[in-house]
């Protein structure tokens, strides 16, 4: 075999394996994946070409509303990661949440746009891209359930806790609400909703390797470049 047909080999194997995974991702987002069909997902993203450094970075935030979550994803954009956000895409398909549909249905309407979003960060990470998820991922099982997601794809999830007095968040909220009309980020929630929701909310403990965020980006850019000198792809 000459040198000519070994790239050639070479080629048709990566485009196989680039297909297979392409097949796999889409039997994931159907709810039609195996146990066996994830473990290939893991074999065949650490085969493909380009996958033996480290894996590409999601990050994963776990705050309630008014933390700072876009304020640090938008940080996390400029440093070279894609930011995906339900709340944007929601906007996009559905308009004004409470105007536009009713708000009982919130939740509803949210399940497909997260499965979509979530398919968008596996291709992504199969492309060598980092990812910040700009959502609030509430519950330790939600939390678990796209790392798992993250990992099948060949990437490193990496959890952010975004901690805020209700009092600076509720300051935030009620600045946000007046621009609910118009802007993805801002939807309208009363004192009470914010009260509502915290007793949902379930804390990350040591259990969840995380990093705390304390209001400055740069802090957390320079901890992801700590644990990882290659830095955003």
């Amino acid at each position: 075999m000459n040198a000519s047909d070994a790239v050639l080999l070479d080629d048709t194997l990566t485009s196989y394996l680039e297909a297979r995974h392409g097949e796999l991702i889409r039997a994931e987002h159907a709810d039609t994946l195996t146990l066996e069909g994830r473990f290939e997902i893991s074999r065949i993203s650490t085969a493909l070409p380009g996958r033996q450094g480290p894996a590409p970075r999601a990050i994963l935030m776990t705050g309630l509303q008014g933390a700072g979550k876009t304020t640090l994803a938008r940080a996390l954009e400029d440093a070279g990661f894609r930011r995906l956000c339900p709340d944007e895409e929601m906007f996009r398909r559905y308009g004004h949440y409470g105007r536009d549909f009713p708000r009982g249905e919130f939740l509803v309407r949210e399940a497909p746009v997260l499965k979509d979003i979530a398919l968008g960060v596996q291709q992504l990470l199969a492309a060598g891209h980092e990812v910040v998820v700009d959502h609030g991922f509430w519950t330790r099982e939600e939390r678990a359930l796209w790392a798992a997601t993250i990992m099948e794809a060949g990437g490193e999830p990496v959890l952010i806790y975004l901690p805020a007095p209700h009092e600076v968040r509720w300051e935030r909220i009620r600045k946000r609400n007046a621009k609910s009309l118009v802007d993805a980020n801002s939807i309208s929630f009363s004192e009470d909703d914010l009260l509502r929701h915290a007793n949902r909310f379930e804390t990350p403990t040591a259990d969840e390797p995380h990093i705390v965020y304390g209001g400055d980006p740069a802090h957390v850019l320079a901890e992801l470049r700590h644990a990882s000198s290659g830095g955003p792809h």
